[in-house]
């Protein structure tokens, strides 16, 4: 486990540190977006691997190697992989300045990320994303929608509202997160709407996942 290119003092970054001190998430969970996009061989990045939820399963089927902007997520990550007799390579790093090489990957994985950052930031992940993509790579970003029953707050940019933990929240329509990928090929982008129940009533839960080719 590696420390690299941790993006400063900036407290919405910071306040994941915080976070996953008392926040788990249940796993493993399913890559099937993935399935027949890629060879055996391919090399897949995990953006904000949390604790290895999508790590895990990456790590059975291809070089893997996740990273995170909390070192407690990355332990936990590797120490979820050590138990469940799987490795990949996992590293403390902020999406917005990786350690990696130019077109090192054959897909990577954005999945519940770009929605924690501020704009300019969003756009330098991009880049950075871009930058280590190879041509014909795959890339997977999943993000709130803003129909989420959890739109709304402390507006600071369109869109993006601040909590009280100091995390980011942007919420996304499909025409945003399109433009968001200039010079990808869209193959698929889809709304996943489900519905929870919260003190005897429906609330919605919005994300977007899109999958494109760069």
């Amino acid at each position: 486990m590696e420390n690299n290119f941790f993006p400063g003092n900036k407290s919405h970054f910071l306040a994941w540190e915080e976070e996953y001190k008392h926040v788990t998430w249940g796993g493993p969970r399913s890559i099937s977006m993935l399935e027949g996009l890629l060879s055996p061989s391919s090399r897949v990045l995990d953006l904000g691997c949390g604790n290895g939820r999508f790590l895990l399963p990456l790590s059975r089927k291809y070089e893997s190697i996740g990273t995170d902007v909390s070192a407690t997520a990355v332990c936990r990550a590797c120490s979820y992989l050590s138990k469940n007799n799987s490795q990949a390579e996992c590293l403390v790093s902020s999406i917005t300045s990786n350690p990696f090489t130019n077109e090192s990957f054959d897909a990577v994985l954005c999945l519940g990320v770009m929605q924690h950052l501020l704009k300019d930031e969003r756009q330098i992940a991009i880049s950075e994303i871009k930058r280590v993509m190879k041509s014909g790579a795959i890339l997977v970003i999943e993000v709130f929608g803003t129909e989420d029953m959890r739109y709304g707050g402390d507006e600071i940019e369109t869109n993006t509202f601040r909590r009280k933990n100091e995390i980011i929240y942007h919420y996304f329509t499909r025409e945003e997160l399109e433009s968001l990928l200039v010079g990808f090929e869209i193959i698929e982008m889809k709304d996943i709407v489900s519905e929870k129940i919260f003190h005897g009533k429906p609330h919605r839960r919005h994300q977007i996942r899109l999958i494109a080719r760069l």
